[in-house]
């Protein structure tokens, strides 16, 4: 707290200041408890103390003690601590203003006003009780003493004490009234602080007098008496001799690690360099390699293209001469046959000539059969694309997950390796179905008719046990159960309890089989719609070159030699499903499909999916599903033997 501007106390104003001296009080009522001088220009605050309108000015502008969020709060009263406004506006007190000037002319003494008036006015904009900022500056930078607040601005010398209540510091001639005056018996007094606010407990606004070992804080006598009551706590003082024995081996151990620090900051922004250089070049290289492969799919693109337009070309020429020749010969056929039907009846050789000129037209060799009638080559495109795609998104995501150390679904490429030669091929000896011969599995037989309810626009079926995939499109009748992006047929029988056994006869082409959900969406699109590409359906895929068991979008190519004859068995109360290769009534495991739970944590991508997500296909009913990949896919479902039918009809 500062004292207003101006000049020390007069003679005059401290004869006024003796005579109006209340006799039990040191300093007078009319004296201002701020600079201890006599009132000018007196205010009251709401409590009903007196100040000075400049020193009271000038105490708002200091932050006031913390409130309970730890903020600064309002400046208070000196002498009761009540909150004074930070809005409240000062208005002179009328009454004290008549009452000075005439007890100063009653003693004899100048007016304080006067005398007020007679000191230099501070420069306009200036704050009245603005403190020797300089002053404060230079002594924080020189490391000097902390100056007194109340001392006026150029002769402030250094202060003896800080109270932890007014919040200010004070020289030895403004530290009497804390010493001799009732109203200051209850402020603390402590050895001069510059931040006096941090003094203050910032949850009860009382002084800071102890440390609590137990929570590592300073705390107030309210503290000690709850929230640190069962603690350890002692004085500030013994605190900093206990932390002040402990200081030179903290100093020493921080000058170390400033030094290690030092070294290994150089090191650092060696590696930062490092690896930006490192990320740049790579990143170049990198794109550079994209730019190659977006011209390489723009060169296999403009390739495709061409091919379709040359395939377009050439095969719309001899369409467009075929339509030539169809509309001329409709045009002559049509004119003999109105000639000939204009022929007078009374004209008989008209007549005769007419009617052996149509009946020459007639005659008339038939255009021959056109290439693409048979087949549309150019068609075959989308299929080469689609695999090429497909292809690429298997390449990326499994690079990708190479790239940040993981196999597929999130294994780590050394649990991949060191699982893959174990689960590569089917675990087949708890399988007892997988020990016997193919006159086993025939009293598990199931009868399977496709549904040409299903069955796609480019699948042609023969009969109920007959598919083909074909280039021009079957105009099915519209049907809800449709596929209409993936060239796939259903069968129409149920599974949902019991086993099945049923036998498929690959002739020729990509052809899966497979299982899948009643309830599957044949609208899906063809990245997600296809047999093994999500969590409703399961196969068995012929590929031209191997064959691959899918499901959930994730594959596991089977080392084994081509079967013309697939066996499927389908446990559906054992939530498994078997994929065999059939020849000379001998049965060759492929794949076996079910959840191993014993070998979790060693298990190949595949199988890993399969442990979570393949028993959920079993809470639906089940149907036989099909799916022609290539052009020149077929497959006919096998026909069972007598033996089989046998076995079929006792049960």
């Amino acid at each position: 707290m500062d004292a207003a501007p101006g000049s020390a106390p007069s003679s005059s104003a401290a004869a006024l200041r003796l005579a109006l001296a209340a006799p039990g009080l040191p300093e007078g009522p009319l004296c201002c408890p701020i600079c201890l001088d006599v009132l000018r220009d007196p205010v009251t605050v709401p409590c009903g103390h007196n100040f000075c309108q400049g020193c009271l000015q000038a105490l708002r502008q200091r932050p006031g003690p913390p409130d309970g969020s730890g903020a600064g709060g309002a400046a208070r009263c000196p002498l009761c601590q009540e909150p004074v406004p930070a809005a409240l506006r000062l208005c002179k007190n009328r009454a004290l203003c008549e009452l000075l000037p005439l007890l100063a002319a009653a003693t004899g003494a100048s007016s304080p006003s006067s005398s007020a008036a007679a000191t230099p006015t501070s420069p306009a904009g200036a704050s009245p009780m603005a403190p020797g900022a300089e002053e404060e500056d230079a002594a924080g930078e020189e490391g000097a003493a902390v100056l007194c607040d109340v001392c006026p601005p150029g002769s402030r010398v250094a202060a003896e004490r800080s109270c932890l209540v007014c919040l200010a510091s004070f020289c030895g001639a403004h530290l009497e009234p804390h010493r001799r005056a009732p109203a200051f018996r209850a402020h603390r007094l402590v050895a001069p602080l510059r931040r006096l606010e941090e003094g203050l407990c910032p949850r009860h606004l009382q002084p800071l007098d102890g440390f609590c070992r137990t929570e590592q804080s300073c705390v107030c006598s309210r503290c000690r008496a709850h929230e640190h009551r069962a603690h350890d706590v002692v004085p500030l003082e013994q605190e900093r001799e206990h932390k002040q024995a402990q200081q030179a081996k903290f100093l020493s151990d921080a000058e170390n690690e400033l030094e290690e620090l030092a070294v290994t900051i150089t090191q650092a922004k060696k590696m930062v360099e490092l690896i930006k250089g490192a990320a740049t070049k790579e990143r170049e290289r990198v794109e550079k390699l994209f730019a190659e492969a977006s011209g390489v799919l723009a060169a296999f693109q403009k390739e495709v293209l061409g091919f379709i337009e040359d395939g377009e070309r050439s095969m719309l020429g001899e369409a467009e001469a075929d339509l030539r020749w169809k509309e001329q010969r409709r045009a002559k056929l049509a004119q003999c046959k109105q000639s000939l039907e204009n022929v007078p009846s009374t004209d008989t050789i008209y007549f005769l000539q007419e009617f052996q000129a149509l009946k020459a037209a007639m005659e008339e060799n038939l255009s021959p059969p056109l290439s693409f009638q048979k087949e549309l080559n150019f068609t075959k495109c989308t299929q080469a694309v689609g695999a090429m795609k497909d292809v690429l998104s298997t390449t990326c995501k499994n690079q990708w997950n190479h790239l940040q150390g993981k196999g597929v679904d999130g294994l780590s490429c050394q649990e991949m390796e060191e699982a893959l030669a174990e689960s590569r091929f089917p675990d087949k000896s708890n399988n007892a179905a997988c020990l016997e011969s193919r006159d086993y599995f025939l009293k598990f037989a199931f009868i399977i008719d496709l549904d040409s309810d299903t069955a796609d626009k480019f699948i042609q079926l023969f009969g109920t046990k007959g598919a083909k995939r074909v280039l021009c499109p079957i105009p099915y009748p519209e049907s809800p159960t449709r596929f209409i992006n993936c060239e796939q047929v259903l069968g129409l029988n149920l599974m949902n309890r019991g086993n099945y056994y049923w036998e498929v006869e690959l002739i020729d082409g990509w052809v899966s089989i497979g299982v899948i959900a009643e309830d599957f969406d044949p609208r899906e699109a063809y990245s997600h719609g296809r047999l093994g590409r999500n969590d409703s359906s399961c196969c068995l895929q012929w590929n031209g070159q191997n064959y691959v068991a899918w499901f959930g979008g994730f594959e596991c190519p089977i080392q084994q030699p081509f079967f013309h004859t697939i066996g499927v068995f389908l446990e559906y109360s054992e939530k498994a499903l078997t994929f065999y290769g059939v020849k000379d009534s001998k049965m060759t495991c492929l794949q076996q499909l079910k959840v191993s739970p014993s070998a979790k944590g060693k298990l190949d991508p595949f199988q890993n999916k399969i442990n979570r997500q393949f028993a959920s296909l079993f809470s639906c009913k089940l149907k036989p599903a099909f799916f022609l990949e290539s052009v020149d896919a077929h497959l006919q479902i096998g026909p069972l033997k007598k033996d089989c039918v046998s076995v079929l009809k006792r049960r």
